[in-house]
């Protein structure tokens, strides 16, 4: 209800309301003029909230399409692949080993050294006892002074027939038997002086003697043991020696491998009973055929052995260095797809992938060498979604520089 002033205000003469006050007239104007202002307030936070929802809604839409282009890091391939070790088992063995036999029969007198004795060239390591061939000996040397006593006088008496001949007193038939007597004798001295040096030689062979420098690793005989010559049963063996400044080692390399085994190649070989330790070796000859049973190549690897640390017959390692092909690449594996189309990885064409099909060489296990597909400058997808296909929209991740494959 209005005020009671405004009530008679609205019940006064014409001319009265003049002099009514003005503070009373306007009160009339403030509700309707309180409530435009309230509508137009509410029109305008209207506007303003749908406004915003609607710029709210056109981020978010752009956002999720955003978000929906996949953020993928991208590597380089590095030219050529690296250099592989072969590491393959072998044995090593002495670079001369000889079982030394008795060339004459007799009993063992004595012996000089025992197993595991350092010896030199032509010292002696046993000497046998051989009465028989002694006494062979001494015949043979007697039917020699016989039959050069037997030649002298053959020599004689052709001189003297040949004079004879010339005064008549002898006949031709006489000097034609001195001549030939002469020639006779002389073979028999020639065969005497052979039987002399055989048994000379076989006396020789009572020294037993060490045919090379190297270690004794085997004495089987013992003094006045019996000793027989040849060396057809193995008990007749009467040392074992080795040379152990060089030593050898035989590895079987897969025929895979087979091209890159040339001589004067370098392996490395180690010992379980050296960690940590590499030998200089160098590979000195191969087989130059391939075993058919085994299909590998048989290759020789020499280790010097001055100082004597290794030992015959130990096993080693033999580490080959096998160089690289220069015309390809090598990617992390983790950069490879395996679909149905065979092995293929993503590559960066513009702001799209394309999936390109590959062909791996040699694998390194946290790398592969690709023989095919893919240039040292071509930008490689790495780790690929499963549903990566080629035409899909990709964002590379700049954070970081593509960086080249390890």
């Amino acid at each position: 209800m209005p005020p009671d002033d405004l009530r008679e205000t609205e019940r006064a003469p014409p001319l009265l309301r003049s002099f009514i006050r003005p503070e009373v007239r306007r009160r009339r104007w403030v509700v309707p003029a309180v409530l435009a202002a309230v509508v137009l307030a509410l029109g305008l936070g209207i506007y303003a909230g749908i406004r915003a929802r609607a710029a709210t809604e056109a981020e978010l839409a752009r956002e999720t399409d955003a978000a929906a282009v996949p953020v993928v890091d991208v590597i380089r391939p590095k030219p050529g692949a690296p250099d592989q070790s072969l590491v393959l088992p072998g044995n090593t063995q002495a670079f001369s080993d000889t079982a030394i036999y008795a060339r004459t029969n007799g009993y063992l007198k004595r012996w000089y050294f025992d197993i595991g004795a350092h010896v030199k060239r032509g010292q002696l390591l046993a000497e046998i006892d051989t009465p028989e061939v002694d006494d062979q000996l001494r015949q043979a040397r007697a039917d020699l002074a016989t039959a050069q006593a037997t030649l002298k006088l053959a020599a004689i008496t052709a001189d003297r027939t040949e004079v004879l001949l010339k005064t008549r007193s002898v006949s031709t038939q006489e000097r034609d038997n001195a001549v030939g007597s002469l020639n006779s004798d002389t073979a028999i001295v020639q065969s005497r002086e052979a039987a002399v040096a055989q048994l000379e030689q076989l006396q020789s062979f009572e020294k037993v003697e060490a045919p090379f420098d190297g270690i004794v690793t085997a004495r089987n005989i013992d003094v006045g043991a019996l000793i027989a010559a040849g060396g057809a049963a193995p008990a007749r063996e009467l040392f074992h020696m080795v040379a152990t400044d060089t030593l050898r080692i035989y590895v079987s390399v897969p025929e895979t491998y087979s091209p890159a085994m040339h001589a004067d190649a370098t392996p490395k070989v180690t010992l379980d009973e050296y960690p940590g330790q590499t030998f200089d070796g160098i590979l000195v000859r191969t087989s130059n055929a391939i075993d058919p049973a085994s299909r590998t190549l048989l290759v020789e690897v020499d280790v010097k052995n001055d100082d004597g640390r290794l030992l015959p017959g130990a096993y080693t390692s033999v580490h080959f260095t096998l160089p690289g092909a220069g015309r390809t690449v090598t990617i992390p594996a983790n950069t490879l797809l395996f679909r149905k189309e065979g092995l293929q990885v993503g590559v960066l064409r513009g702001d799209k992938v394309e999936l390109v099909p590959v062909r791996i060489g040699r694998d390194y296990g946290d790398i592969v060498e690709i023989i095919d597909g893919l240039q040292p400058g071509d930008e490689v997808v790495l780790n690929p979604a499963d549903s990566l296909a080629s035409g899909t929209a990709v964002r590379v991740n700049r954070q970081k520089d593509a960086v080249a494959a390890p």
